[in-house]
């Protein structure tokens, strides 16, 4: 049973973070931890639209800071975009990363900066499937984040998950001297995500802080911190998606996400992005929250009915629009509603080209690949019960 909070845990997180509207425009007043950046964004046009690729480039110049760019980033990052990347770092003589943009380019950033500094093969460092899990040898570069969505939280850690696509894998990555010296979360340049997206990054971020909710390391500093993220992506995320252009609601779900990438320091989430991971591994074309979304009733249901964290689903229902609670049940309600909410209710595996019979190489996917997770689950889970809830959730 996962009721009991611990007391005893160890929290280092030196990254400086300069959040709320207008806080980009204060970068070229810190002490930038280079002299030439690789300015790393997507391969898509979203942080020209939003003007913060202007405002980071001026911002780079006001500090006297040189930058060579780089759109090398495409979604569900690939171990061979970050090798090229690292690469071009080396090539162009940069000395840290900014790393501007949406989940996948910060994600990237860890895995880049540790190739800009070390070559080789990536998936040397990588721990789990047919990683070697080696440290790399010289430290890797410093990198700056600047999140220009809400979901991931890793403008504030030292992970990201990347993909190995010939052998299916996506697995998480991670490095403490990755940790950013600097994070930039500017709610401004969030004001143009597509409703479907900011649908997707939000529970994203909702899911970040329900599975530390969930996890056996949640502890007196994780709980607080998970619960008022999830307070607020229940009552701001139905917002900002009927309206992007409202701020308030916009900044609200930035901070949860922020905060996502806080508690994920302090306790482990759990196997349900395992299993998310192994699904978009073998199906590229599934955004990571959508696969997220997808599974979520039906994982938390499988604890539900095993009362492993009975408690645990009643604070977070409480939080969630059933304030006197006492029913573990009260969560699913409250998770389908927001789901309503947000438009997303009706999202289907079959969609996204995913077979029922697929199920169980999924569930096993899963455990190869992060099953470093597993651990965290409130209670044990085998690849039989992990292939039910894949084939309870599909449709």
């Amino acid at each position: 049973m996962a009721n009991a909070v611990l007391t005893n845990f160890v929290f280092n997180n030196p990254t400086k973070l300069l959040f709320g509207t207008g806080s980009l425009g204060d970068l070229h007043q810190e002490k930038l931890p280079g002299t030439k950046a690789l300015l790393l964004t997507s391969r898509g046009y979203s942080v020209f639209q939003n003007g913060s690729f202007d405002k980071t480039v001026s911002e780079l110049e006001l500090a006297g800071c040189a930058y060579a760019h780089l759109a090398g980033v495409s979604e569900n990052p690939s171990k061979e975009d970050c090798e090229a990347a690292g690469a071009f770092a080396r090539a162009q003589g940069c000395d840290f990363i900014v790393a501007l943009g949406g989940g996948a380019v910060l994600d990237s950033s860890v895995a880049v900066a540790i190739m800009a500094a070390n070559g080789g093969d990536l998936w040397d460092y990588v721990t789990g499937g047919t990683g070697k899990g080696l440290v790399a040898k010289n430290d890797p570069l410093p990198i700056v984040t600047i999140a220009t969505s809400s979901g991931t939280g890793s403008e504030m850690n030292e992970w990201g998950v990347i993909s190995k696509l010939d052998t299916h894998e996506k697995i998480g990555l991670g490095d403490a001297r990755c940790k950013p010296k600097i994070a930039v979360v500017d709610p401004q340049y969030m004001l143009t995500v597509p409703p479907k997206y900011t649908a997707f990054q939000g529970f994203d971020a909702l899911f970040h802080n329900t599975e530390v909710m969930m996890s056996t390391s949640l502890n007196l500093m994780s709980e607080p911190l998970a619960l008022s993220a999830i307070a607020n992506i229940w009552q701001y995320l139905p917002i900002a998606v009927r309206d992007g252009k409202n701020l308030q609601a916009r900044e609200h779900v930035a901070c949860a996400s922020t905060l996502a990438g806080i508690t994920m320091q302090l306790t482990s989430t759990t196997a349900q992005h395992s299993m998310e991971h192994a699904m978009s591994a073998w199906h590229r074309n599934l955004q990571h929250g959508a696969g997220l979304i997808m599974i979520s009733k039906e994982f938390a249901q499988f604890f539900i009915d095993r009362h492993a964290a009975d408690e645990r689903f009643v604070k977070m229902a409480r939080v969630m629009g059933y304030p006197q609670s006492r029913d573990p049940q009260d969560f699913i309600k409250a998770l389908v509603k927001l789901q309503e909410d947000c438009g997303v209710a009706d999202l289907k595996m079959s969609d996204y080209g995913i077979k029922k019979e697929e199920c169980l190489t999924l569930a096993k996917c899963a455990r190869d690949t992060m099953g470093g997770l597993y651990p965290a689950n409130p209670c044990e889970v085998s690849d039989e019960d992990i292939a039910g809830i894949f084939e309870r959730s599909y449709r």
